[in-house]
C-alpha cells in the first residue's frame, strides 16, 4: 500500500545514545517536509545471548511494556522537548519486525545504528540492515557520534 501525503515519518528508539542521533534527525526531516512524527519503540521478552533469562520471566513483578513506555516517554521528552508533537507507542515483538510492519503506513523509517561490525552483527542480527532490507518505504540509517 502507498503511503498517503500525510503518511508519517517512523523513528525507532530503543533508549541507547545512539537512537537519540535517529531521533533528532526525524524530528528535522519531519519540520520539513510537514509530516506527522511518531516514535515507535519494540520491547520483547528480556533474552540472554545464550538462551533465556528464566528468572526475569519468572517474576510477576516486571512490567516490562510499562519500562518500554517509560524509556520512550522519557526520550522524547529529554531529546525533543515541547518544540515538536511527538506521537509514540511501544509494541511488543522484534524491533527489526515491529518497525518493518510499522512501515507499510510510513513516509520514512529512520533508525539508529550501535555501530556493530562484522561478527557481533552476524552474531546479533542488526535491526538497521532487516529494516533496510524489508521496509516498505525509505529507510534512513543515522550513525551515532561514538560510532567509528
Amino acid at each position: 500500500m502507498q503511503p498517503t501525503r500525510t503518511a508519517p515519518v517512523i523513528v525507532g528508539v530503543d533508549g541507547s545514545e545512539e537512537s537519540k542521533p535517529a531521533l533528532r534527525w526525524a524530528v528535522e526531516y519531519a519540520q520539513m517536509s510537514g509530516a506527522p512524527l511518531h516514535a515507535l519503540m519494540a520491547w520483547d521478552l528480556p533474552v540472554l545471548l545464550l538462551g533465556i533469562d528464566f528468572g526475569a520471566l519468572l517474576r510477576d513483578d516486571v512490567d516490562f511494556e510499562q519500562q518500554a513506555e517509560t524509556t520512550i516517554t522519557a526520550m522524547v521528552a529529554a531529546v525533543v522537548g515541547d518544540s515538536v508533537t511527538v506521537t509514540h507507542r511501544v509494541e511488543r515483538g522484534h524491533p527489526a519486525a515491529v518497525l518493518v510492519a510499522a512501515s507499510e503506513q510510513a513516509r520514512l523509517l529512520v533508525v539508529g545504528s550501535h555501530g556493530h561490525g562484522g561478527f557481533a552483527a552476524s552474531l546479533l542480527g542488526s535491526v538497521s540492515q532487516q529494516c533496510i532490507h524489508h521496509a516498505h518505504c525509505p529507510v534512513v540509517v543515522v550513525r551515532g557520534e561514538t560510532d567509528d
